[in-house]
Order: structure tokens, then sequence, then C-alpha cells
């Protein structure tokens, strides 16, 4: 069974109202302790005026003592419509004179002190009783007496109830209309976020729009800015899926078309000579379709947005770009392009994930060496740039871009026109995915003899990178 989520609206109510509710009770047993002592005060009187008057029929016969206290004086003087009384005299050398004896024999009072109230139990009910030292008579050297008075509690307790009743009575419907008055502005408080709930609810699926915040409180205004950010940057990386699902989507479906013409007709032939020249053509096709399709998985992989994980460890950019350079010679051997590269004496340490910048190097160097013409040069260069940072060049002998198209050469599917090499216009793209991923920043010019054009991407040294790429650190 799903555990019931905490509402605000609760939280709220609990807070305001539970001291309310404790403090009632507080004061409830504050009131009831005080209520039973004015009780005890005013009826204790009384106990002590029984007591008196019960004194008053004790006589003296000699040394001998006796309490003349007829049956119709006790009922007259017991005599109570909502307590039972009893009573007891004791002799100062503890002879009963008279009484219920079931009455507890009481602590003894010293003569002339104060009388002594507590609460006992007689036939099995608690009773007020009093305990006094009185002497038998007003005259000098009289004997003492000791009278217990003892007192059912039964008006004693309807007059602390009702004390307490006048005290906490008004105070709970105070409470009560305390919690009706809070309740109503909880929900009156609370209302806004309500429509922002339902603002949010109504919405469909693929509605990002901005939240309204014109009546958001004011401690919920930064979440809801918060949210309406994420939902600025999910629409942008929806609206970049879109565009390359859609873009992927016309790529595929040339080469496909193509894939399809070419089996047909390689099954319309018969001449043994032709078919394999179809095969060939297939071939060719497939392994075109092969790295468009490596070429947008890259690019999925390289999207700032969609990293899972990225590793940046230094590595020495100068050792590095010589290695992945030599991986192209035999290439460039075949188009007789003059491959050469030119470094520094000392190492150039960048952070850098080492898979995804030999895809940066890769597809730098192809690209120079698709688009330079044979006998051709193609240069690799590392060297140190302004402001510390780290520089690679590549620079080639190929047909130079307009300035006018420099702007739109790393767009993703973006070609130059005129240009007879095949291409899906992804591998710029990917490259410049991957310089924002460094923190680095690419540029393109025309190669220092005026002839072809210069890729260079400059690094921030080691520990900098990182530091200064929100993106990185979010994926890290």
């Amino acid at each position: 069974m799903p555990k019931n989520e905490p509402r605000l609206q609760r939280k709220l109510l609990a807070w305001l109202l539970g001291p309310l509710l404790v403090l009632l009770v507080l004061d409830a047993m504050a009131a009831f302790w005080t209520s039973q002592r004015l009780a005890n005060l005013a009826y204790d009187r009384a106990l002590h005026e029984i007591a008196r008057e019960i004194v008053l029929h004790v006589r003296r016969d000699g040394a001998r003592l006796r309490l003349e206290l007829s049956e119709t004086a006790a009922t007259i003087l017991l005599m109570d419509a909502q307590d039972r009384l009893f009573f007891r005299v004791d002799a100062g050398d503890g002879t009963v004179l008279g009484g219920d004896t079931a009455l507890p024999l009481g602590r003894r009072v010293a003569p002339g002190g104060e009388p002594l109230f507590s609460q006992e139990t007689v036939h099995g009910q608690p009773v007020r009783m009093i305990v006094a030292r009185m002497r038998a008579d007003e005259s000098p050297g009289a004997p003492l007496v000791q009278v217990q008075v003892a007192e059912t509690l039964n008006k004693r307790n309807r007059l602390a109830l009702e004390m307490v009743a006048n005290v906490v009575l008004p105070q709970l419907l105070l409470i009560v209309m305390a919690t009706a008055l809070v309740w109503f502005g909880v929900s009156r408080g609370l209302e806004p976020l309500q429509r922002l709930r339902r603002a949010v609810s109504d919405r469909s699926h693929l509605d990002l729009s901005r939240i309204e915040t014109h009546d958001v409180p004011g401690e919920v205004r930064p979440l809801v800015d918060e949210v309406n950010e994420l939902m600025a940057r999910l629409g942008k990386t929806f609206d970049f899926q879109n565009r390359f699902v859609a873009d992927a989507a016309h790529q595929l479906k040339t080469p496909v078309s193509g894939l399809k013409a070419q089996i047909e007709l390689a099954l319309r032939e018969s001449d043994p000579e032709r078919v394999r020249h179809s095969l060939a053509q297939l071939y060719i096709s497939a392994d075109r379709l092969s790295r468009l399709v490596r070429q947008l998985l890259s690019l999925a992989r390289n999207e700032p947005g969609a990293l899972e994980s990225v590793h940046l460890q230094p590595l020495d950019l100068n050792a590095f770009a010589l290695e992945v350079s030599m991986e192209w010679v035999p290439l460039a051997i075949k188009r007789n392009i003059d491959l050469g590269f030119e470094g520094v004496d000392e190492p150039l340490v960048i952070d850098a994930d080492r898979d995804r910048l030999r895809e940066l190097v890769n597809n730098l160097i192809d690209n120079a060496i698709r688009y330079s013409h044979q006998g051709g040069r193609v240069t690799v260069r590392t060297g140190h740039a302004g402001d510390g940072q780290c520089k690679l060049a590549i620079s080639d002998d190929g047909p130079s871009i307009p300035v006018a198209e420099r702007a739109r050469i790393f767009e993703r599917f973006h070609r130059l026109l005129g240009t007879q090499e095949d291409g899906s216009g992804l591998g710029l793209a990917i490259v410049s995915e991957i310089a924002t991923l460094h923190g680095a920043r690419i540029t393109l010019e025309e190669d220092v003899d005026g002839v072809g054009n210069t890729f260079s991407v400059l690094f921030r040294p080691s520990g900098v990178a990182a530091r200064d790429n929100p993106e990185v650190v979010q994926a890290l």
C-alpha cells in the first residue's frame, strides 16, 4: 500500500493548531487542580464547623468524658443532600467516645495546632477528612479530645467540574473558532499553489511553455523559476531531438533508396561481370551508409545534454596529435597527400576525454584529406596560443571556404555546394560538439599561404577547462 505523501496544508494546520490543543490540555489540567483546591478550601471550612459542633456535645463526668449526641441531633448535624458524612471522637487517652470506628485514626494534632485535612477511604468511598484537637469545654484545664469528620467528594467534584467548565469551555469555543479561521486562512493562502498544480496537471506532455509566475507566492517563485528553466532546456533538447530524427531520417533515406535500386539492378543482371560490378557498388554504398550511421551515433554521443558521463584526464596534446596523425599516413599516401606534423619540444597538457578527442582529430584530418586535391598538402600543428591556451591547427589545400559560409559549416548536415566529395555534413558538427564538451573554441581561417583552410581548436590548460565549462561539471 503506497504511503500517503505529507501535505503542506496538513503540516501547517498541525503546527498552528497542535500547540493550541496542547495548551488547552495543560490549561484544563491546571484549571482542574486549581478548582479542586478552591473547592476544598470552601468545603473544608464547613467540615471544621461540623467538628466544632460535635465537640460541643462532649460532657465531663468528673474525670470521665462522654459524648451526648442524640441520633436526631446527629442526623440533623450530618445531613447533606449530596454527600455522606462520618465522624469519630476520641478522648485524650485514645478511648473512643462515639462515632464511626471505621474512620482511620488520624495523626494526632498538637494542642492548639491547626487542623489537618487529608484524603482517605471510608467504607470503600474516597473522602475528605479533618482531624482536630479541641478542649471539651471552655473552662481552663479542660481535657482535650480528638475529633474527626469525613465527607464524600460528590459536591466538591461537581463544583470543581463546574469551575473547569466555566474556564475551559470558552477557551475550547475560542480554539474551535480559531481552527475554522486558520483552516480558512491556510486554504486561501494555499489557493495559488492549487491553481499552480491545476495549471501544470492540465498541460499536455508536449507543452513546455513557461509557467506564469504573477500569482505565485514569493516562497515558491524560485522553485517555479527553476522549473521554467528546466522546461526551457527540455524544450531545446526536444527540438534538437526532433530535428535530429527528421534530419537523420532524411539523410538515411537517400542511401537506403540507392541500395534498394542497386540491389534490384543486380537481381536483373545475368552477366557475372556486371553482377560483380553491382556488388562493388553495393559495397561502396553500404560503406557510405555505415559511415553515416557511425557519424550519427557519434553526434548523439557527443551531444552535451545527452552525456551520461565524461572522463577528463590530463593529456599531452602534442604527443596525442602526433599519434593520431600517424594513423592517417597510409590513406594520405594512397591519395598522394603530403601529411605533415609540426609540434613543439615541450608537453602541452590539457584536460581531455581521450576517446572523444581522438574523434575530433580524426574528423578534422579526414575532412582535410578528403577535400584536398591530389598532390596536396595537409599539416597538423600544435603549439601555444594567447592567454596560455594550447592550440591544435590542421591546414589543407582544399577549396577555400567563403566567409559567408564559415558560420554555417559547423551546423549539422550542412554541406558546401560545388564539392564532389561524398559526405553527410556531420564531421564538423561532431568536432564542434566535442570542442564544446572540452570547453574549447574552434575557429576557421584561410591557410597561411593563402591556399586552403586552417581549422584551429584552442584548449584551456589542464585544470581550467573542466572548471569553466558548466556542461562538463554537470556531466561529471
